[in-house]
């Protein structure tokens, strides 16, 4: 869907960088082995985005980071387009309701760091969770959302030992009751 709205793959790939999860940085060098393309290419597209004030930048070992600017007035929208387009938005709103006693749904590994990826990993977090109920979902949503989702049950404790082990990048909060 977003490839018809946005032609240009480095333009999706940085929206999915900086926007899915607002805790990602980077910076030209270290984006070029990430993302597959050209310098020049990520360049263009990054300058377009501060310029818009998509995206801020500061100086750091003579490196130029870039973040997200989340006070854009733009940024709730960008990320709610984000969600959708990898099919998030979806898989809570439905796992949600008749789950059970959920409290938390996190969204881990490359789709979290802002790497487009064909699979979804997910955490929920909370008491007396369906899991045959989720196990069906998730065929179900894997149909409709062309991905793999991959899930982990976790209670409170388990949740924290897990989170200790990740980079803040690497964990994103999508739902919490």
């Amino acid at each position: 869907m977003l490839e018809a709205l946005i032609t240009s793959k480095t333009r999706i790939k940085l929206l999915l960088k900086f926007f899915l999860n607002s805790k990602n940085t980077g910076y030209l060098r270290s984006l070029e082995p990430e993302f597959g393309e050209s310098t020049n290419a990520i360049r263009l597209e990054l300058n377009r985005f501060e310029e818009a004030g998509l995206l801020h930048s500061n100086f750091q070992n003579k490196k130029k980071i870039f973040r997200a600017n989340t006070g854009h007035p733009l940024f709730p929208e960008l990320q709610n387009l984000l969600m959708k387009h990898v099919g998030l938005d979806e898989i809570v709103e439905r796992v949600i309701t008749q789950l059970g006693k959920l409290e938390e749904v996190y969204l881990v590994g490359e789709l979290a760091k802002g790497n487009d990826s064909d699979t979804i990993d997910l955490w929920f977090m909370g008491e007396e969770l369906d899991e045959v109920y989720l196990e069906s979902l998730t065929k179900k949503a894997e149909k409709f959302i062309k991905r793999k989702l991959r899930y982990t049950i976790v209670n409170h404790d388990e949740l924290k030992s897990l989170i200790a082990n990740k980079a803040k990048s690497e964990v994103l909060l999508l739902w919490k009751s």
